[in-house]
């Protein structure tokens, strides 16, 4: 029974410098980690601002190339029929949407479906307006309606993206 006595008197001491030993050390190397891994994240901050302002500019740049006017001054050609430019419209939207789909990634999701929204928003103007006339009219009676349909205070969907775009790289410029 003594020499239980003995051992225990020796080791229960040992045992608890040992746990103590044990949580300081982990809780330094935790410590240490949490630290190393706030510089990784701060290092990826300052690198990803300019990403993310390049994201920002070609959306901005998306929204003005899909603006209803420019895809007109840019397509329309003087022998061009309603469905021609119609679906040359449509087909450049598109286009622009697919060359510009990586910058999601820097963007956030709200300013993405926003981005989407204007996009599929800015083809149903244009597929309605289509669609209301004779596919075998001029085109600057489809140019015309779209004009008309711009100028009457409708919401311009580029309009809305253009300024969450801006809205959002604010953020980002103001941290």
């Amino acid at each position: 029974m003594e020499v239980i006595l003995e051992i225990l008197k020796y080791t229960i001491p040992g045992l608890i410098v040992f746990a103590a030993c044990y949580f300081i050390l982990r809780q330094y190397l935790n410590n240490q980690y949490n630290l190393k891994a706030l510089e990784v994240r701060g290092k990826y901050a300052q690198d990803a601002i300019p990403l993310k302002l390049q994201a920002y500019e070609r959306l901005l740049l998306l929204c003005e190339r899909i603006s209803i006017p420019n895809l007109i001054m840019r397509l329309r050609m003087n022998d061009m029929t309603v469905d021609a430019l119609k679906n040359a419209m449509m087909i450049s939207v598109q286009k622009e949407y697919e060359h510009n789909i990586a910058q999601q990634l820097y963007t956030s999701k709200k300013l993405w479906d926003i981005i989407k929204l204007t996009k599929n928003d800015i083809m149903a103007i244009i597929n309605q307006h289509g669609n209301s006339m004779s596919p075998q009219a001029d085109s600057s009676q489809l140019m015309d309606a779209l004009f008309d349909y711009l100028s009457a205070g409708s919401n311009n969907p580029v309009d809305i993206a253009i300024k969450a775009i801006k809205e959002e790289a604010k953020i980002i410029l103001d941290v």
